[in-house]
């Protein structure tokens, strides 16, 4: 059972992924992290990266993440070939890591464009994570130094939280961290249950 976990930047997605770590019976996997892992990793990646943004998208074999961000967020289409370059490896990685942990009651996967990149498609079940817009950016702009305008901007490029919303099945709300831990037991425990008449 695959539930797909998204939210927009600044909702605490990570955060609240990180509360299903204690539930033994369930494997999680976090698409952004395992994304960068693979642009530094994955030859496929680094030779379509440097064709498409040029010898400058890699410095001393690692990938010039500050050059390729400066390049993307403030460009739609570029954005969209740097996800088509990256996204298809990022699945044939999320298909292994689904083999090696069949034994588990569910798999959560943490994806911030699970709708956008289409991964939603095999998801049995989706959560979205959700807060308020100026929680939102005070804690991306506290996070990594971006200005208010830099994470709208980012925002921009990602669906809105009310048409994420209508297509998922749970809705966390992560204002308060003690609440987001009462959520995702809840969840856990529908999800436990669901697991049990598949």
């Amino acid at each position: 059972m695959i539930v797909g976990l998204t939210g927009g930047i600044g909702s605490g997605k990570t955060t609240v992924a990180n509360l299903f770590f204690k539930f033994k019976n369930v494997a999680i996997y976090i698409a952004d992290v395992e994304a960068k892992k693979l642009m530094n990793s994955s030859e496929v990646i680094k030779e379509k990266l440097i064709k498409e943004f040029g010898d400058q998208a890699f410095v001393n074999q690692k990938l010039n993440r500050k050059y390729i961000s400066e390049i993307v967020f403030n460009d739609a289409k570029r954005l969209a070939t740097l996800n088509a370059i990256v996204h298809p490896e990022v699945k044939k990685h999320f298909k292994d890591f689904v083999n090696k942990n069949l034994d588990k009651t569910y798999i959560i996967y943490e994806n911030a464009i699970l709708f956008e990149s289409k991964s939603n498609l095999f998801c049995n079940f989706i959560i979205t994570v959700y807060a308020d817009i100026s929680t939102k950016i005070k804690r991306v702009t506290l996070r990594d130094t971006s200005t208010k305008e830099e994470v709208l901007s980012r925002m921009k490029n990602q669906w809105k939280d009310d048409k994420k919303l209508l297509q998922s099945n749970y809705i966390i709300c992560n204002e308060n961290l003690d609440d987001s831990k009462k959520q995702v037991n809840y969840i856990h425990n529908i999800l436990t249950e669901k697991y049990r008449y598949l």
